[in-house]
């Protein structure tokens, strides 16, 4: 267990050691500051009316697009998220509950969550060359040489890696509700989310609901990183690995949409990496759940898990 503390340890110093990783550190706060004066200045300002206006009309604009699709064939789930939305409106209006988007820190908390993705692409930076970086440079050998077996050394470098990915939704979270606090302050902290669930609409707590959306959002960066860790591993090649993640992360969720109106879509990984489809969306496939999901997700990381470690134990570092 010592050994093992002190390999992850190791690990840490080696990622925070150098000037690209505070680097990126620097540019999600960026980032998030820039989000926040433009949501700030330019987009709520060119907002007209009082928001059940503003409801109105896109309750409006929602039915005709309704009315559209309906008429359409093979539309497949499009629609009802459409429907659920309308009947949130509704409901708002019906009980004086304003939208959290409407200038407040809820709302720019909840948009910052989508923007994880930005973050997985320098956790994926870290995870696809953790591994390859030490067969280039060759002190794979240095670590090999020492009275640890090399699945603790494969996995103090994998968890390194989370750590670090952790360390990145800290910051894009404390860096939001800070940001959003100073722009918005804390008016209206007593909204509530509202979900369409069984017919009906459902009032749910904010708080709760915005952590769901940052740990739902990180299940992809997750998954993505642990992909290029496998792939680092097993090609020692961090460009590979690198630029294969961030292509299938970008694109897979593109290519299962497309391939939506078959039920053996539902098997791929990126149909169920986006987990939010179940708290504030429609699954993807009808017949998905969020057990079915968890389940596929499980089984694709215990697969890069396991090649990985099966790779790593057997390969011939003098080669």
């Amino acid at each position: 267990m010592y050994n093992m503390i002190r390999l992850i340890q190791n690990e840490n110093m080696k990622i925070y050691k150098r000037l690209g990783t505070w680097v990126m550190v620097g540019l999600i706060i960026f980032v998030v500051i820039i989000s926040g004066l433009v949501d700030k200045f330019l987009l709520s300002s060119n907002m007209e009316g009082t928001w059940q206006e503003e409801l109105q009309y896109q309750s409006m604009e929602l039915e005709k697009q309704i009315n559209e699709y309906e008429s359409m064939p093979m539309v497949g789930n499009a629609i009802k998220p459409l429907k659920e939305q309308l009947v949130i409106n509704e409901y708002r209006i019906e009980n004086n509950v304003p939208p959290v988007e409407n200038e407040t820190i809820w709302g720019f908390m909840s948009s910052l969550s989508d923007i994880t993705s930005f973050a997985a692409v320098f956790v994926i930076v870290i995870g696809a060359g953790i591994v390859a970086t030490e067969f280039t440079t060759g002190t794979i050998k240095l670590l090999l040489i020492r009275p640890v077996n090399r699945a603790k050394i494969l996995l103090s470098k994998y968890i390194a890696t989370i750590i670090f990915a952790i360390f990145m939704l800290i910051i894009m979270f404390a860096g939001s509700f800070v940001v959003g606090s100073i722009l918005y302050g804390f008016d209206r902290l007593d909204l509530p989310y509202l979900v369409y669930s069984g017919g009906e609409v459902i009032e749910r707590n904010m708080i709760t609901h915005i952590l769901s959306l940052y740990g739902l959002n990180s299940v992809d960066m997750i998954m993505m990183v642990t992909f290029a860790f496998m792939i680092s591993t097993v090609f020692r090649n961090s460009s590979l690995a690198i630029g294969l993640s961030l292509f299938l992360m970008f694109t897979g969720q593109q290519m299962v949409m497309l391939l939506s109106e078959y039920q053996w879509v539902k098997y791929i990984l990126f149909a169920n990496t986006n987990l939010v489809q179940y708290i504030s969306g429609t699954p993807l496939v009808d017949g998905m759940t969020m057990t079915f999901s968890i389940t596929v997700l499980i089984a694709y990381f215990i697969c890069f898990v396991f090649t990985s470690w099966i790779i790593f134990e057997r390969r011939d570092v003098a080669a």
